[in-house]
C-alpha cells in the first residue's frame, strides 16, 4: 500500500497548514519543521511549540499522525531529546539530513552531514537506541552534498544504524530545487535497501506522481511545494483523477486560505491551556504566512496571482482579513 507524506517545510508548514492541508485529504502522514538541537536538553514547552498536536495524540484534528523531525550533530543530545518526544506521545521521530540552508549547514546540520556517513550512522543509532522499538525512527537527506557519490554509502549507514524508513530528496545540496528532481537515482537506492524508501521532489501534478513512481520504484511519495500549489492534489493522487478544473480548485484552495486567516486573526492573545495554538504576533505571522503561501499559489493559479497582488503590500491584519474573506 503506498503513502504519501506532507514533507516538513521549515517557515512554512506549520500546525495550522498541517491542520488544514490534512482535512483535504489523501496525506497519510505529517512531519513537524524541524526542531535544532545543539547540546541542550529541550524543555516541554518547546516540544509543544512545534508539535502542538502532541496533546491530541499527536495527530491532526482529522486524525492524521504527525512525527517530529529533529536537526543536529550531536548524537547524544539528539538522542535524549528524540526519547522526551516520545514519552511526551510522539508517533515517530524523523531525523534532517536534507536542509540545504547556509545557516543550518555552517552550523554542521542538514545535508553538511552527508559528507559524513559515520557521523550519520552514530546520529540514528543513538536515537533508534534511545526511542522505544514502538516508535518509528525515520530520516530524510537529499542525493548528497556537492554530488551524489556518498548517497548508496549514507543511505546504508541510516538503514544499518536501525532506521525504519529513509526519505530522499531526489537532488543534491548544490542543486537545491534547481529541476529536474533526478528520481532514477533513487533507483540505486531503492535496490540497495530493505527499507521502505520515500521519493521526493518535483511532484507537482498527479502526472509527476505518476512519472516519480515508474521512474524511482518507489511507491511511497513525499510531497511539499506541490501541496502548497494544489492543496487537493493528494486527494486527487489516492484517487487516480486528473485534477478539476481551474476554477474548481480555485474555489477549494480558497476555502482553504480564508479558514486560515480566520484562525489567525482569532487565536488568543495570550497562551491558554485549552487553545491548542498560540501566535505571538499574529499580524507578522498572517502577513508572512498568507503571503508566501499564496505566492506559491500563484505558480499555478491566475486567481491565486490577481489576489496575491491586492495583499502583498498590505500589513494591517485587519485589512488582511477583509480581502481575504471578500474574495471570490
Amino acid at each position: 500500500m503506498s503513502t504519501i507524506t506532507l514533507a516538513p517545510m521549515e517557515g512554512v508548514v506549520d500546525y495550522l497548514l498541517r491542520e488544514l492541508l490534512t482535512e483535504a485529504g489523501g496525506i497519510d502522514l505529517c512531519v513537524t519543521e524541524f526542531i535544532r538541537i545543539t547540546d541542550t536538553r529541550l524543555p516541554t514547552q518547546t516540544f509543544h511549540r512545534i508539535c502542538p498536536e502532541l496533546k491530541h495524540g499527536c495527530r491532526t484534528r482529522s486524525g492524521t499522525p504527525v512525527h517530529i523531525q529533529f536537526l543536529g550533530n550531536n548524537p547524544q543530545m539528539m538522542a535524549y531529546n528524540a526519547a522526551k518526544a516520545a514519552r511526551l506521545g510522539a508517533l515517530g521521530v524523523d531525523l534532517n539530513f536534507g536542509c540545504p540552508a547556509k545557516t543550518v549547514n555552517r552550523h554542521k546540520g542538514g545535508a553538511v552531514l552527508l559528507k559524513e556517513p559515520e557521523l550519520i550512522y552514530e546520529i540514528v543509532s543513538a536515537v533508534r537506541n534511545a526511542v522505544p522499538a514502538q516508535v518509528p525512527v525515520t530520516a530524510k537527506m537529499r542525493l548528497g552534498y556537492l554530488d551524489s557519490d556518498l548517497a548508496l554509502e549514507n543511505a546504508r549507514a541510516i538503514e544499518s544504524a536501525g532506521a525504519n524508513s529513509l526519505a530522499v530528496h531526489a537532488r543534491t545540496k548544490l542543486q537545491g530545487y534547481k529541476p529536474p528532481a533526478h528520481w532514477q537515482e533513487l533507483v540505486q537506492l531503492r535496490e540497495a535497501l530493505s527499507i521502505p524508501l520515500v521519493a521526493n521532489g518535483d511532484i507537482f501534478k498527479i502526472e509527476d506522481a505518476q512519472r516519480c513512481r515508474e521512474v524511482s520504484g518507489c511507491q511511497d511519495i513525499m510531497i511539499g511545494r506541490g501541496i502548497l500549489r494544489d492543496p487537493d492534489l493528494p486527494a486527487a493522487i489516492v484517487a487516480s483523477q486528473h485534477n478539476p478544473c481551474q476554477e474548481e480548485r480555485w474555489t477549494r484552495s480558497l476555502l482553504l486560505i480564508q479558514r486560515f486567516t480566520e484562525k489567525v486573526v482569532s487565536a488568543p492573545a495570550h497562551p491558554e491551556q485549552e487553545h491548542p495554538y498560540f501566535i505571538n504576533n499574529p499580524r507578522r505571522y498572517l502577513d508572512g504566512r498568507l503571503k508566501q503561501w499564496l505566492s506559491m499559489m500563484s505558480k499555478s493559479s491566475d486567481n491565486a496571482r490577481k489576489l496575491f497582488e491586492k495583499v502583498k503590500r498590505e500589513t494591517c491584519l485587519q485589512t488582511l482579513s477583509h480581502i481575504i474573506q471578500s474574495a471570490s
